[in-house]
């Protein structure tokens, strides 16, 4: 069984982001830049089903700049066969990036899509469920576990009311959450290693894929500084400022 994980650079999540002067986004220049932590639980589970036997090749995949390479060798160094890239000018978005994947899925073949779940940068959560449309593939989303049964995978979704399980026929998509696994430290070996897997690079005009922005962001701006508390001294205070000046009770 092939596998294919869509992955994605972002700014590392430890970086505090900046919005640029003129607030026309955030500042990524000379920011530290990392996988997506969604997408490094996806290449941990597919990495976990090969060395299981489950699957027999692990590909990712990535659609932005050039410097998504780096992202792609971090993906193999955890034990992804290859990886294709997709080089465009910028970030595309949700719709076309699942445009994009449906391209490569037509391509390779895979039996299974894993994809984090979302993004941090933007938080859209789209790009699994648009790409499971496109596909008329049956989708398991925000799954928490995945095991294989007899011809389908036994899944866990964390839903607002619990966990709901599930019974998903292949070919599928599924987006990981985050108590599915703990992804690895690559070691300095498959580091190495991962220097000389191969890496495709394609463009979206060769899949025949329109990437041209749907949407205009018209101002990027910080949050409002949150202020600082009040003390009350008795209850009877408390509930007086609740009632009259938050407005909550």
């Amino acid at each position: 069984m092939k596998v294919l994980v869509p992955i994605k650079r972002v700014i590392d999540a430890n970086v505090k982001v900046r919005v640029k002067p003129d607030h026309s986004g955030v500042e990524t220049a000379n920011v530290k830049m990392a996988m997506n932590p969604f997408c490094e639980i996806a290449v941990e589970e597919a990495v976990r089903l090969k060395e299981a036997g489950t699957a027999s090749e692990v590909i990712v995949v990535s659609a932005g700049l050039a410097q998504a390479q780096e992202t792609l060798r971090t993906g193999l160094a955890m034990g992804a066969d290859r990886g294709i890239l997709i080089q465009c000018d910028a970030d595309p978005e949700p719709l076309a990036v699942a445009k994009l994947l449906k391209a490569v899925v037509e391509k390779e073949s895979p039996e299974l899509v894993i994809l984090g779940k979302q993004a941090v940068d933007n938080d859209n959560n789209q790009t699994g469920q648009m790409l499971a449309a496109l596909l008329g593939w049956p989708q398991g989303t925000f799954i928490s576990k995945i095991e294989k049964a007899d011809g389908t995978f036994a899944i866990t979704r964390e839903v607002d009311g619990g966990l709901e399980m599930l019974d998903i026929k292949l070919p599928a998509v599924v987006t990981t959450d985050l108590r599915l696994n703990e992804p690895r430290y690559a070691s300095l070996p498959n580091i190495m290693k991962a220097k000389k897997k191969p890496i495709d690079t394609m463009t979206p005009a060769d899949l025949g894929i329109d990437v041209s922005p749907r949407l205009t962001v018209v101002a990027v701006n910080e949050p409002p500084a949150r202020q600082a508390g009040v003390k009350v001294g008795s209850v009877a205070e408390l509930v007086e400022k609740l009632r009259n000046e938050a407005k909550v009770i």
